[in-house]
C-alpha cells in the first residue's frame, strides 16, 4: 500500500536559519500518525512546509501520488490536504455556521450543507451554537470549530497542529476521543502534538522530532519501551 503522504529529505527554515534538517515521514491511508516533540523541535515548520506556507529548500513532498513540494497552499487544499493550525485561527466576529462554511471555500462547495450537518453530528455543541459569534465560544468549543471547519473541505488527510493546547484535562480527553472517531470513519490524521501519552494512545505510528530531525519512529509500544527516548525526549 503506497503512502498517502510521503516526505523525503525535507529541509526548510526561515532566512538563514535552517529548522528542518532532512525529515523523512510517511502517513498511510486511514492512519493516525503522531509527530511528537518539544517546543522548538520544528513541528510547526514541518506543518507549514507540508501545507505550502513555508518553502522547502530541498527534499520532496508527495501527497496522493502527486508531487506537491512548494505548491501554493490553495492548490494543496484543493487536493484534499487540510491543515488545522495551532491556535485555532477562527474568525471571532463571524458566526459558527459562517466559520464552517468558509472551510468549503476551495473544496466541496457543492456539498456544503451535507458536510455542515456531518460536522454538527460530530460536534453537537456547534449545532447548539450555530448562530453564535465564534469569539464568544469557550476554548474547547473553538477547537471543535477549527477541526469542524477543516472537515468541511472533505479532507483526505487532516493535519492537527497542537489541538490540545490550552484545553483542560477533561476537554483534552474528549478531543482525543473525537480524533479517534473521525479516524475510524477512514480519515487519515497527522497529529502534531506535545501531549505525548494521549497521542500515543490514539496513534498507529509515531515519529519523534528533535532539533529538526527525526530521531526515532515506530509503533506507540516501541516509543514507550525505549528508556533512552523516554528520558531524553519525552520526559517520562
Amino acid at each position: 500500500m503506497s503512502a498517502l503522504l510521503a516526505i523525503d529529505g525535507l529541509h526548510a527554515g526561515y532566512g538563514p536559519a535552517e529548522v528542518l534538517r532532512g525529515v523523512d515521514l510517511e502517513v498511510g491511508p486511514g492512519e493516525i500518525v503522531a509527530v511528537l516533540g518539544s517546543n522548538g523541535a520544528g513541528k510547526s515548520t514541518l506543518n507549514r512546509a507540508i501545507s505550502g506556507v513555508v518553502r522547502a529548500r530541498s527534499g520532496s513532498i508527495r501527497f496522493d501520488d502527486a508531487a506537491v513540494t512548494n505548491h501554493k497552499p490553495s492548490a494543496i487544499v484543493a487536493r484534499g490536504l487540510i491543515h488545522v493550525p495551532e491556535g485555532r485561527r477562527i474568525f471571532p466576529n463571524m458566526s459558527v455556521a459562517e466559520n464552517l462554511d468558509l472551510g468549503s471555500y476551495r473544496r466541496a462547495t457543492a456539498r456544503r450543507a451535507q458536510n455542515r450537518e456531518r460536522v454538527f453530528t460530530i460536534f453537537p455543541r456547534l449545532r447548539e451554537r450555530h448562530a453564535q459569534r465564534a469569539g464568544t465560544l469557550s476554548g474547547g468549543e473553538q477547537q471543535m470549530l477549527a477541526i469542524g471547519r477543516g472537515l468541511m473541505a472533505e479532507p483526505k488527510l487532516i493535519i492537527l497542529d497542537e489541538p490540545s493546547l490550552g484545553l483542560s484535562p477533561q476537554l483534552v480527553e474528549q478531543l482525543f476521543a473525537l480524533i479517534a472517531r473521525i479516524n475510524a470513519e477512514g480519515l487519515a490524521v497527522l497529529l502534531v502534538e506535545q501531549n505525548v501519552m494521549q497521542s500515543l494512545d490514539v496513534a498507529h505510528r509515531a515519529y519523534i522530532l528533535e532539533n529538526g530531525r527525526i530521531v526515532m519512529s515506530g509503533s506507540p509500544a516501541d516509543i514507550r519501551a525505549n528508556p533512552d527516548l523516554r528520558r531524553a525526549y519525552l520526559g517520562l
